[in-house]
């Protein structure tokens, strides 16, 4: 890992944050990817106050070059990450009409695109459930995992029950908090005469209802020991295929001189009987569900929808509806000792 590498001529690619189609010799935007303008790291070139581009809106001109199939229109592109463009866009292929707008351009589209998946199966699974449930992604157990876990997690506390989803994830550390929050039981409430009277609940924070938990081949590491103690603390049930296997802690891994690191493996993972678990094996679904290259092509998720399936059965059993206010209490004396 790292180390001596010649040094490479790099050009960076501006990115609009869009699909772009072929249309006639011309190039359509076919989607344009918003983001989240106040945070750095997800800034959409196309999107945000004042942008006057459209999906369906044709790119006819970059810094006043035309551009026309088969150029490939990413050439007219390079350098100019973080640069202030001039591209004109029109509803037709006409440069008549076509409105000029400033764009400044980005180096990396993965983070809108995966904020957009990320989106689009929250929007899918409230539609799918009747807005019972949350959807809630864990990307890894790092920092940015945790962040998600936070974000999906607590906003979502009116839903009826949850899928949480965490296929791909990447690992990190050991991620008890997520499942310590997911395990919370509801043990009371304080009444509030305030707004329309929402108790508040004890524990303050939480998600009542059942859960159902997606996981997949391409989830290591932390992303194994995640699903193994949802299962141990009998949270819910697994739904997708069995996890990669990879539950290692790979500290104690000093550079070298010329800045390379290696990683190996430095300790393994026992569970309380005192037997080596995970390692090797993964974690294998409850329910199997391999994800259809035919059905997932045309819009289709059969791991997420079968989750979801799974969670309203959940539902019909273990469903939590929060207890409404009961008559004051009479405290002119003492009760009874038994």
């Amino acid at each position: 890992m790292s180390g001596d590498f010649p040094d490479v001529k790099n050009i960076p690619i501006g990115l609009l944050g869009a699909d772009l189609e072929e249309v006639n010799g011309f190039y359509r935007i076919k989607k344009i990817y918003t983001g989240e303008n106040w945070n750095p790291d997800l800034k959409a070139p196309l999107s945000g106050p004042g942008m006057d581009v459209r999906e369906g809106d044709y790119l006819l001109e970059v810094n006043g070059v035309a551009l026309q199939a088969p150029n490939n229109p990413y050439s007219w592109l390079e350098g100019t990450v973080g640069k202030q463009v001039r591209i004109k866009v029109n509803s037709t292929t006409t440069i008549d009409g076509a409105r000029s707008v400033t764009v400044v351009p980005i180096a990396n589209e993965g983070g809108l695109r995966s904020r957009d998946w990320v989106e689009s199966n929250r929007r899918k699974v409230s539609e799918l459930s009747g807005g019972r449930l949350a959807y809630v992604y864990v990307p890894n157990t790092g920092n940015p995992g945790y962040t998600y876990f936070n974000r999906y997690y607590f906003a979502q506390q009116d839903k009826k029950g949850a899928v949480i989803d965490e296929r791909n994830n990447g690992g990190g550390s050991a991620a008890d908090y997520m499942v310590d929050i997911m395990a919370r039981k509801l043990r009371g409430y304080f009444n509030s005469n305030a707004n329309d009277h929402r108790p508040f609940t004890t524990p303050m924070s939480g998600l009542w209802g059942p859960k159902v938990m997606l996981i997949n081949e391409r989830a290591g590491s932390g992303g194994d020991l995640l699903p193994y103690l949802f299962k141990d603390m009998k949270i819910g049930p697994l739904v997708g295929t069995r996890t990669w296997g990879g539950l290692v802690g790979t500290w104690d891994t000093p550079p070298f001189i010329d800045g390379g690191r290696m990683v190996a493996p430095r300790g393994g993972f026992y569970d309380a009987n005192g037997k080596w678990a995970v390692e090797g094996e993964g974690i294998a679904p409850d329910i199997t569900v391999l994800q259809d290259p035919a059905k997932v092509i045309k819009g289709g998720d059969p791991q997420l929808e079968r989750a979801v399936e799974e969670a309203l059965k959940l539902l019909k059993t273990e469903g939590v509806e929060l207890k409404s206010e009961p008559a004051a209490p009479v405290r002119w004396k003492r009760p009874k000792s038994k």
